[in-house]
């Protein structure tokens, strides 16, 4: 039996970044941080914030925020230090492979799916949502919901066809190239944290100290209709208080998503041995500010309870919290609406990125088929991964809910975020000697802590995702044994 431990040098993940069948270095450390906010900036700050603060964490949400950046800004240490000392695409599937071995990088790998396409599904539900909105909801709701959704009339959705043509879209123009790619993204991310401040800086005049009163929420909290006979139970124990603000964070920790995919792109940063660390943790700590902020305003302009109900604010909230609470404003609601598109598209940008090199490097290491190691011949992206992709995530955009692609987004990611700081210590005792541009500071105490954070966010979250994701991490063990483990190009057996 193949060893499925095996190891992967990193003389030999270097022999990635040679050759025809190579990226093209096209980024610097700007663009990176460009594409770290492009990531991060989306869905998670425009609807998941709502969704934390209405039916977990209140007022308190700013509270979730800071406890999921504590939990990034250790994992991103420990990914700044990888990124410089392993430029290579992949990510955390690469950093595995080197130091945990085949099969751990596999889960990673395929956990990686549930982040990345998965978070490129979440957000162009978001993105179906804003058209809607924008237009006034002239789209039926059977043409932009899925078949597992039915409106407050009992209109069953269909299929999410908005959703379906942004992720077209973007999936031509990641095809097109990189640094266009990027292009276009650095545009979209001065006009989306535009907005985001003109936002908190007017909001702030009209937030109502009562909504940020008490703070948390407490645990007699009265529920709240939600019409259909359903209630927003507060009593329930991840419902309120500090547990209410954990689980805030497992799910405002989707809006953290991103400043990873960077290291994604390793093999295309000019210098990457500078310019990772600088893309990494720089766009973690502008987003992190922002957050904050934003959802300091928010909580404070609108209550939280008002998010909780369908057509108030849970797919719209801050164009709600605008045309309800900022009387005389309202003009601003639209270019918000307009705004909160583009900054979703380059999210879905991003993420299709990053899954497209996770992939890409897998191929390459014969645990997935050649069709996605695949580049154009003129423009040097891997086009048929790009297409494949664009069918799967096309699939569950177009007839899976946000919540349940959010929830599973979050959790895949935080595996990923736990491993790669187990990798930290494995290679500082394992080869302490390695050249590493960026140190992770503390060490192991930042890893560990890392560590901690992430598995209790994961734990926080419901169980039925829980399950779906188990369920999910159990076929990728079939596919690997049955594929990928006698394939892989480090079987001496073949």
């Amino acid at each position: 039996m193949a060893d499925i431990f095996r190891k992967k040098s990193i003389a030999e993940l270097m022999k990635m970044t040679e050759g025809a069948n190579s990226l093209k270095r096209t980024l610097g450390p700007w663009a990176l941080i460009a594409l770290g906010i492009g990531a991060i900036i989306g869905a998670g700050l425009f609807v998941r914030t709502a969704a934390a603060a209405g039916e977990h964490a209140g007022a308190a949400v700013t509270l979730s925020f800071v406890i999921a950046a504590v939990g990034c800004a250790f994992a991103g240490l420990c990914y700044a230090e990888f990124a410089s000392m392993i430029p290579v695409a992949g990510s955390a599937y690469t950093y595995a492979y080197a130091t945990m071995g085949e099969l751990v990088a596999w889960i990673i790998g395929w956990a990686l799916i549930l982040e990345y396409a998965l978070g490129a599904a979440t957000v162009s539900i978001a993105w179906s949502e804003y058209l809607n909105n924008l237009l006034g909801g002239v789209i039926p709701y059977q043409l932009c919901h899925s078949p597992f959704e039915v409106s407050t009339l009992g209109v069953h959705g269909l299929i999410n066809l908005p959703a379906l043509f942004i992720l077209l879209m973007l999936t031509l123009l990641l095809i097109r190239g990189t640094q266009e790619s990027a292009s276009v993204n650095a545009v979209i991310v001065f006009v989306k944290v535009t907005i985001v401040l003109i936002f908190i800086f007017i909001g702030w005049k009209f937030m109502n100290p009562a909504n940020h009163t008490p703070y948390l929420i407490p645990a007699n909290h009265p529920p709240v209709d939600l019409g259909n006979g359903k209630i927003q139970d507060y009593s329930l124990t991840f419902n309120h208080g500090w547990l209410g603000v954990l689980r805030g964070a497992a799910v405002v920790f989707f809006a953290f998503i991103g400043f990873d995919a960077v290291s994604t792109a390793a093999q295309e940063a000019k210098n990457p041995k500078r310019d990772m660390p600088i893309g990494i943790l720089g766009s973690l700590v502008v987003c992190t500010i922002l957050y904050v902020l934003f959802s300091y305003v928010l909580t404070g302009v609108a209550p939280y309870t008002d998010f909780v109900k369908a057509g108030a604010g849970k797919e719209a909230s801050v164009a709600y919290a605008i045309q309800h609470y900022m009387l005389g404003y309202e003009w601003l609601s639209p270019l918000i609406s307009v705004a909160i598109l583009l900054g979703f598209s380059s999210v879905i940008l991003v993420m299709l990125l990053g899954q497209s090199r996770v992939f890409y490097s897998m191929s390459n290491d014969g645990l997935l088929p050649g069709v996605f190691a695949d580049l154009h011949p003129k423009f040097k992206t891997p086009w048929k991964s790009n297409m494949i992709l664009f069918v799967f995530v096309g699939l569950f955009a177009a007839f899976i809910p946000e919540s349940v692609a959010g929830d599973l987004t979050s959790i895949g990611t935080l595996l990923a975020f736990v491993l790669v700081c187990v990798g930290v210590m494995i290679m500082r005792r394992t080869d302490p000697d390695r050249v590493r541009p960026f140190r992770a500071p503390l060490s192991p105490l930042t890893p560990v802590l890392g560590i901690i954070v992430c598995l209790a966010m994961i734990v926080s979250l419901d169980n039925r995702t829980l399950l779906t994701a188990f369920g999910w991490m159990l076929a990728g063990l079939v596919i690997y044994f049955m594929y990928g483990q006698s394939r892989s190009k480090l079987n001496t057996n073949k």
